[in-house]
């Protein structure tokens, strides 16, 4: 590989990780997406080099880091909404409460899934 092709490639994965932050920013999970598999690439064709080349790298191993701990963060964020909304629906479907023993009882709520409509 030549030390030219090695530059394009660098500053191409420097693009890439700036794109991608900038997703993870916005909150565009599909842009996420589809710079996955362009990174997916561009790290591969890094992995091919030389040690003694591996120097550069270390600023984009750096942005590399960020971009994981961001999305690890995001991906928290999902889980935590899910959770939430998880408990939203067990709070519609049944009451929670105490008996007199001081034990935890579960009264399951019957919905009416039809409505009906009197003149």
């Amino acid at each position: 590989m030549t030390n030219e092709d090695f530059e394009d490639i660098i500053d191409a994965l420097d693009d890439v990780l700036e794109a991608e932050r900038t997703a993870l920013l916005a909150g565009d999970l599909d842009e996420i997406g589809r710079l996955l598999e362009r990174k997916e690439t561009l790290i591969d064709q890094l992995a091919t080099l030389d040690e003694a080349d591996r120097e550069p790298l270390e600023a984009l191993n750096a942005k590399v880091k960020r971009n994981q701990a961001m999305l690890d963060q995001a991906l928290e964020g999902i889980r935590s909404v899910s959770r939430r909304l998880a408990a939203l629906r067990r709070v519609r479907s049944s009451l929670e409460t105490y008996d007199e023993k001081g034990e935890r009882r579960t009264i399951n709520l019957a919905t009416q899934g039809d409505v009906e409509k009197r003149a």
